[in-house]
């Protein structure tokens, strides 16, 4: 009977803990859904509790922390499935600007005053009521900003360009210490590593961090923070000379008098420009 009394006490406390939970709002549990916030406290209490209540059975605590592992994981298989009772469990996100005007209803709602609300605008970089489109509460307890169209930030999509895809930058010296591994696996060698080392005056001695782009350039952060590491040029470079090849071709398009090797310059200088372009934001990072 004493197990029994237990699952039904520990069923009971996760209905009460649940429901307490759900009216304090969405504020208390910060990255959490509801259920996973109390799931989270209680199970520790618990363990607590079989580690220091050595006048309780143990077996009790064993019952309690069994009920409050099995409901959860049930519920979590229950909701996969089930969108009402994920809504009701896990709650829903609440509309708190639209256009620019907090709705007030849905703020009070979720227990929300101005501060709080103008704190986590500022959080997301926005100090201005009238730049906002939407702004929503999650069931986390995130508040999700939506910019208007004209306050948005500027992205190379809006200016038609089109940019290499980011990768990922690897470590291959870090704390002064040369990865070879981790060179192979870029394609790299220690020569070439010394090799570009060189080319900036260092050691990898002096190297504190040493990465390798997806351009695979070599970016050092030294121990001495007073030591100017010298930016490359080369590609800056390189645009320079294919934008003067571009124009030297056009020029010889237009100072030639043979029609055939005009129509040949003018063509190249058209494909080399189309090149250029595609490689400016390559070039230009």
């Amino acid at each position: 009977m004493g197990w029994v009394e237990i699952v039904i006490r520990s069923l009971s406390a996760v209905f009460m803990l649940f429901i307490l939970t759900r009216i304090l709002g969405k504020k208390q549990i910060s990255q959490l859904t509801f259920f996973e916030y109390i799931t989270g406290i209680t199970l520790g209490e618990l363990a607590g509790f079989i580690s220091t209540d050595v006048e309780a059975p143990y077996m009790y605590g064993v019952v309690a922390l069994l009920v409050w592992f099995t409901v959860p994981l049930a519920m979590e298989y229950v909701t996969l499935r089930n969108i009402k009772l994920r809504r009701w469990l896990d709650g829903t996100g609440s509309v708190v600007i639209r256009d620019g005007k907090v709705l007030e209803a849905n703020l009070q709602k979720e227990r929300y005053n101005s501060h709080e609300l103008m704190e986590e605008l500022r959080k997301k970089n926005v100090f201005n009521l009238a730049d906002v489109e939407f702004a929503i509460l999650e069931a986390s307890g995130d508040l999700n900003v939506l910019l208007k169209s004209e306050n948005q930030p500027l992205t190379p999509k809006h200016l038609g360009m089109k940019v290499p895809a980011s990768r990922q930058t690897h470590e291959v010296i870090v704390d002064g210490k040369v990865l070879d591994e981790r060179l192979a696996e870029l394609g790299h060698s220690r020569a070439w590593l010394n090799a570009e080392l060189e080319k900036i005056g260092v050691t990898h001695d002096n190297v504190f961090i040493g990465q390798v782009d997806a351009a695979g350039q070599l970016h050092v952060d030294l121990y001495d923070d007073k030591i100017t590491v010298p930016v490359s040029d080369e590609k800056k470079l390189l645009l320079a000379t294919l934008k003067k090849c571009e124009a030297d071709m056009t020029i010889f398009g237009l100072s030639t008098r043979h029609r055939g090797a005009a129509a040949m310059y003018q063509r190249n200088a058209e494909l080399l420009e189309k090149q250029v372009q595609k490689l400016t934001p390559f070039l230009k990072q």
